[in-house]
C-alpha cells in the first residue's frame, strides 16, 4: 500500500473544517483525485488518531473531511498543526451489521436492497439504530428502516 506523510494545519470556517491534501501528495499517491484512504492524524496530545475517508474537492483543492466526530475524538480544530500519513485503501470498506439489525433484513427479504446501498448509507442506519440507549427504540428504529428497504427507500 502505498503512504505519503506531510505536515499542515487544520483548515476550518464556521463549523466545517479539514485537512487541504497537497497535489504532490495526491500525485505521489497514485490511486486518482478521490483516492480512498485511511487517514492517520498526530498533533497536540493525539498520537495516530485513524479513520477512513476519501480525498475529495472543494474550492479547487483537494481536501479530506475533519468533521465533528473526528475532532471530537483528537480534541484537534481548525488551525492546529497535524502531521497527516495517507495510505491508499485498496480493499472496500466493510460495514459491521449487528446481528439484530442482520436477521431483521433477512427476515423480511430486504438485506441485498441494504447491501446494495452505499457505505455512508449502511452507516447512517446503523449508527442510528446503535445510538440508542432504550432497546424499544432501537427495535423501532430497526423496524423502520426494514420499512424503508421493503419500500426502496434508502433513507
Amino acid at each position: 500500500m502505498v503512504s505519503v506523510t506531510f505536515e499542515t494545519h487544520i483548515w476550518g470556517v464556521g463549523n466545517n473544517a479539514g485537512i487541504v491534501v497537497p497535489p504532490e501528495v495526491v500525485e505521489e499517491l497514485g490511486a486518482g483525485k478521490r483516492a480512498p484512504v485511511l487517514v492517520s492524524v498526530t498533533g497536540s496530545g493525539v498520537d495516530g488518531y485513524e479513520y477512513r475517508n476519501t480525498i475529495g474537492s472543494m474550492g479547487g483543492q483537494s481536501m479530506i473531511s475533519f468533521n465533528a466526530a473526528v475532532r471530537k475524538a483528537t480534541g484537534l480544530g481548525a488551525d492546529d498543526a497535524v502531521t497527516v500519513k495517507l495510505t491508499v485503501m485498496e480493499e472496500p470498506r466493510e460495514v459491521n451489521v449487528p446481528a439484530d439489525f442482520a436477521a431483521a433484513l433477512d427476515a423480511a427479504g430486504v438485506r441485498p436492497f441494504f447491501d446494495s446501498l452505499a457505505n455512508s448509507l449502511q452507516r447512517f442506519h446503523i449508527d442510528n439504530i446503535n445510538g440508542t440507549k432504550v432497546e424499544e427504540t432501537r427495535q423501532r428504529r430497526i423496524e423502520a428502516a426494514v420499512a424503508k428497504f421493503a419500500e426502496g427507500k434508502k433513507r
